[in-house]
């Protein structure tokens, strides 16, 4: 019974040593990840349907737009394919390299997706699509003169 209980608590230790090993994620990983999780929503793509499409599980694609597993370049390649994008468009908000802090860009992505993924948001965008394009502008300008007061 004691051995067990050794031997479990050497595994916890073995666990937790390895699950520090792990680095954490490139800014730019996430960024890409978090634009292609931007284009499969506005594609209206399930992350399975998306899968599909470039040949891996959904599991593959939840660890790409969390900036866990990078992507290759002939899986970006396949992403832009599948989503109907050009591959630049994963690299856009992303300074020139080593002219730019990519924390910051990282951060300000994260609330965007974070708030395009909840239901509210999808839901928010919809009813604004639904608008012409004048009133749309005219919303624009409202949001603007509303959040500078």
């Amino acid at each position: 019974m004691r051995s067990d209980k050794a031997g479990e608590r050497a595994r916890a230790k073995q666990r937790n040593s390895m699950q520090a090993e792990v680095p954490a994620a490139h800014p730019v990983d996430r960024h890409i990840g978090q634009q292609i999780r931007i284009r499969r929503i506005q594609s209206d793509l399930s992350q399975s349907d998306l899968a599909k499409g470039i040949g891996v599980s959904f599991q593959q694609v939840q660890k790409y737009e969390r900036g866990k597993n990078r992507v290759s370049a002939s899986m970006l390649y396949e992403l832009a394919r599948c989503l109907k994008v050009p591959v630049a468009i994963f690299f856009e908000g992303l300074p020139e390299p080593g002219t730019g802090d990519l924390s910051q860009i990282a951060a300000k992505v994260d609330e965007r997706v974070a708030y395009i993924s909840t239901t509210e948001g999808r839901e928010l965008i919809g009813y604004i699509l639904q608008l012409p394009p004048r009133v749309r502008s005219r919303l624009l300008s409202l949001v603007s003169v509303l959040i500078e007061e």
